[in-house]
């Protein structure tokens, strides 16, 4: 293994390609394992709470900007406005906006057959929960499934920086948990509940999409592929539960195709289209919504 490469890669993804698993294997490892330093710092309501706050909030980031706007176009901002939503969402630390819906096109492209990074069909639950994260062939960015977005020097410098702001974030939630020691918390505190313990549990959630909502739910839509609609899943991430609706008709804006279908995502991009933030958000239309013939 070549370490110090591996180490480049994590910092500076134009640096190569490390062949070795462990390369990426590590800071999955790092991000769990620092989630035990709550046996240390202990728990505060500040620090539970910002948790749980941060974990909305991002869940958010990656569902409206690295989801339904990065991967799926479904709606239209500025420019300005869409460096702002990769960043934001680079801080649930999973990877840069043109690396997430490079892979997420292709998941489509091929769901559930030869070509989708992260099939529970072909190779597992596991595999399609985060082993797909381990494998070289799934590091680098596939430029050619997003070249609508690397013409814009800005995404592609955060998409080859992309630790830079999780770091950013962490150490911003290090100085606010310091300037909180009065009231109850501390530097160490915030950042191993605010950064470790949330952005593990967001971790998985968005896994959850991948795996459990390939396996978990019930099918309205004929597909062709594996994809199930899961109130459960939906539930907690704000709306991607309703993964064979999106399956169905991915260039909606909204995967809660009825009003029953609860989408967060969806009632918070509403309201950012008030403030003329986004706009033509793409709808569901009534001759994809009324289709059936899948079996429950």
């Amino acid at each position: 293994m070549d370490l110090l490469g591996a180490v480049r890669s994590w910092f500076d993804n134009a640096s190569g390609n490390p062949q070795s698993r462990w390369a990426r294997v590590v800071p999955l490892l790092v991000l769990h394992l620092g989630c035990l330093g709550i046996l240390w710092v202990g728990w505060s309501p500040i620090a539970v709470g910002a948790a749980i706050g941060l974990y909305a909030l991002r869940a958010f980031f990656v569902t409206a900007f690295y989801h339904r706007y990065f991967s799926h176009r479904t709606y239209r901002t500025s420019r300005v406005a869409q460096a702002v939503f990769g960043v934001l969402g680079n801080t649930a630390v999973q990877r840069g906006p043109l690396w997430w819906a490079a892979h997420h096109r292709a998941h489509h492209r091929h769901t559930d057959q030869p070509g989708d990074p992260h099939s529970p069909r072909l190779r597992g639950l596991w595999w399609s929960h985060v082993g797909w994260l381990t494998s070289p062939d799934n590091y680098p960015t596939d430029v050619a499934q997003v070249r609508d977005l690397a013409r814009f020097p800005e995404l592609r410098w955060l998409d080859r920086f992309d630790t830079l702001v999780p770091l950013l974030y962490g150490l911003s939630l290090f100085a606010v948990g310091e300037a909180l020691r009065d009231h109850g918390t501390s530097g160490p505190q915030m950042l191993v509940w605010g950064f470790f313990v949330s952005t593990t549990i967001l971790f998985h959630v968005t896994s959850l999409v991948n795996s459990g909502a390939h396996r978990v739910g019930r099918r309205r839509y004929v597909t062709g592929d594996d994809s199930r609609n899961s109130f459960w899943i939906a539930l907690l991430t704000l709306g991607e539960g309703w993964h064979n609706n999106h399956h169905h008709y991915p260039g909606a804006v909204r995967q809660g195709f009825y009003w029953w279908e609860i989408d967060v995502t969806w009632y918070v991009l509403r309201l950012l289209a008030l403030t003329g933030m986004i706009w033509d958000l793409h709808p569901v239309p009534a001759r994809a919504r009324e289709a059936r013939g899948a079996a429950a």
